[in-house]
């Protein structure tokens, strides 16, 4: 999902409209247990009528940033790998950013700090939208052990069928199992969720999934002479709010924004990590301290989040809280911004 800063950061780059063109607005995230019980009901526009996020398709939002690329006269240089700072395209470049994602090979030379690998991934496949969930992300929870979720995501191109994401919860050691076992998955999938049957036995076979592993790292520092790291590179965690894409969109400006500001290379670095540190800080911890409630082993954790995340809802200041967090608007746990002055930073020029 692109949420609102990401939508802004993508307003900066005059892509917005071409990207909501393709996409799916999502207003709304509904999440309940297979008992039936309601986990999470929050609205978008309970904080602001016109707030909204767009889910997207990756191929769509790839098209939409390739198409403005093809016309911004930057060269493109392909089939060079490049994984040690001392190769002759880094060591000749006054200025080079990775942002080649949570994997990065290059980051070892920034920083000596692993990341830190997650128990739970998920895996994940697109599937024809039948419209079970229009404007909203749904999601069904048993325990903390399964997560199956469904979210509109529009059109991959011009034309195409509509789409959706269908995503299931899962620990990375477990993949084989789940892979040979696809037709009791299959079976256990619709029996939690019987309104998705049209689409689970439309499924080929377990190869119609992309299996996703997912990395916990941060980097308050992230640079190293010329070279810097951004996105994943820089800061990654579990998808349990859905901030990656946003974060990379957002990252991206802000830094053009401070190497305008700055002929100071190193000065340029600085105002860029201080300006983007509370933003990405706050969604690496909280997208760190939820993924217990929603992916693990934990008995505890996930029978407290039944008792009381829902009736937090009750208390306005905690459920305006929890619409910020989800809409990327926190930038701190007792301070949040508009998601224009997230992206659209002021510096000192």
């Amino acid at each position: 999902m692109i949420q609102p800063p990401g939508l802004a950061a993508l307003d900066r780059l005059n892509l917005r409209t071409p990207l909501e063109a393709l996409g799916h607005r999502i207003t709304y995230l509904h999440g309940m247990t297979a008992r039936g019980r309601t986990i999470f009901d929050l609205r978008y526009t309970d904080l602001d009528p016109a707030l909204y996020a767009v889910g997207v398709h990756r191929a769509a939002l790839h098209r939409v940033l390739w198409d403005a690329f093809e016309t911004c006269g930057a060269t493109l240089c392909l089939g060079h790998e490049v994984s040690n700072p001392t190769d002759p395209m880094l060591t000749t470049s006054d200025l080079v950013i990775d942002a080649s994602g949570a994997r990065s090979a290059l980051r070892p030379f920034v920083c000596n700090k692993p990341p830190r690998a997650f128990a739970y991934g998920a895996v994940w496949a697109s599937v024809p939208d039948i419209g079970i969930s229009t404007e909203t992300l749904s999601q069904r929870y048993i325990a903390a052990r399964i997560m199956l979720g469904y979210l509109p995501v529009g059109l991959r191109a011009p034309n195409d069928q509509p789409m959706a994401a269908l995503f299931w919860s899962l620990r990375a050691k477990d993949y084989a199992r789940w892979h040979a076992g696809f037709d009791d998955w299959r079976r256990e999938a619709r029996t939690l969720w019987p309104d998705l049957a049209p689409v689970l036995e439309s499924l080929d076979g377990p190869d119609a999934f992309t299996h996703a592993t997912y990395l916990h790292f941060i980097e308050s520092h992230p640079w190293r002479g010329n070279l810097l790291l951004t996105g994943d590179a820089a800061h990654t965690t579990s998808p349990q709010l859905g901030q990656g894409a946003n974060q990379a969109l957002i990252d991206a400006v802000v830094l053009a924004d401070a190497l305008t500001a700055s002929d100071d290379l190193p000065q340029a670095f600085r105002l860029y990590a201080g300006a983007r540190h509370d933003h990405v800080r706050f969604y690496q911890y909280a997208s760190l301290l939820l993924t217990s409630f929603f992916q693990s082993d934990s008995r505890v954790l996930p029978a407290l989040r039944d008792a009381f995340f829902h009736p937090m809802k009750r208390v306005p200041h905690l459920h305006r809280e929890m619409i910020r967090t989800l809409a990327g608007l926190k930038t701190g746990l007792l301070a949040a911004n508009t998601p224009d002055k997230i992206v659209n930073r002021r510096f000192p020029i």
